[in-house]
């Protein structure tokens, strides 16, 4: 789809309950900023168009976006007005992308997938939004989808504070990705309105928009309760340290690596492993490590940036 999609990352949150100087979304998984799961997740799906919204210490993300091997716009959101108004901010990038696809993400949810992009894209290619859901079990806190009888088209989305308790029993609920035609959101952002309690713009506002404009919105079931889960503070942050520590071991011994112990072992994200190589307790690989076949590394041993061949054993 990389010609008919580009992408708005949504990346000025302040991130307090992180402690940290730098912002939310360049906290690490796996020795990786959230913000680059992203951004990994829509290059790999084939889109190369980004524009990243920055907001609080944004000279930190610029700086990091300027690391990069590939180009990203990026604009500042000098206030923080709410998701319709971050999305407002990049109205220049939209207007140079009128005719395409426009996804809009947020930067803070690293689990979201290429696969659930392409599927997304292809399962609205006739409507004016599709907004990408998730099934989870305790749906407290997200925004809860109603669907239409067809159960297909959206109805509504229902925050939390503005649910009853029957809509709160709804386990489907807002990832935060949406997929939307970019000349039908260009006129929706046009129209949208401040909250009266909040003061601030709410990009689900659109959908009501787009509804009386008697355009089609629907619901894409990720089926990936992953998806949703980001992180507000350090002790959220190293659950999905787990959850994605967790995910990199099993893909590597289902392609024939040996951890016979998993206690401590941390493998990043870009680590290429031969088959029947030994990876003992304690052990961190990161970086662009490769280390080929038949070898044992560890216990104890932190691997950066190496590459290690055949038949070789780094001990301590």
């Amino acid at each position: 789809m990389n010609n008919n999609a580009c992408a708005v990352i949504l990346a000025g949150g302040e991130g307090k309950r992180m402690k940290s100087v730098r912002p939310k979304v360049l906290s690490q998984v796996l020795f990786k900023p959230m913000l680059e799961w992203v951004l990994d997740a829509v290059r790999a799906a084939g889109i190369d168009e980004i524009c990243v919204v920055t907001g609080s210490r944004r000279e930190y993300v610029e700086e990091y976006l300027g690391t990069l091997p590939y180009h990203t716009e990026t604009v500042f959101q000098s206030e923080r007005l709410g998701t319709g108004h971050a999305v407002m901010t990049a109205m220049d990038f939209l207007e140079k992308n009128r005719g395409r696809r426009v996804f809009i993400l947020n930067g803070d949810a690293p689990f979201v997938s290429a696969d659930t992009l392409t599927e997304a894209f292809e399962a609205g290619s006739k409507s004016a939004c599709t907004v990408v859901s998730a099934e989870v079990e305790d749906p407290f806190g997200y925004g809860r989808l109603i669907r239409e009888d067809d159960g297909v088209s959206l109805r509504c989305i229902v925050e939390e504070k503005e649910a009853d308790d029957e809509i709160r029993k709804i386990r489907e609920v807002n990832s935060g990705v949406y997929c939307f035609d970019c000349d039908a959101l260009i006129s929706a952002l046009g129209r949208l309105q401040k909250s009266a309690r909040t003061g601030e713009y709410y990009l689900t506002d659109t959908i009501e928009i787009l509804q009386k404009d008697k355009l089609p919105v629907i619901a894409f079931n990720a089926g990936n309760a992953d998806s949703v889960l980001g992180a507000n503070d350090c002790i959220q942050l190293a659950m999905l340290n787990e959850i994605a520590r967790q995910r990199i071991l099993e893909k590597h011994m289902k392609n024939g690596v040996i951890i016979p112990c998993t206690h401590g072992v941390m493998i990043g994200t870009d680590v290429v492993i031969g088959a029947d190589t030994v990876i003992l307790p304690s052990t961190v690989i990161r970086g662009r490590t490769q280390i080929g076949s038949f070898c044992e590394i560890g216990p104890a041993v932190l691997v950066e940036d190496r590459v290690i061949p055949d038949n070789t054993t780094v001990r301590p």
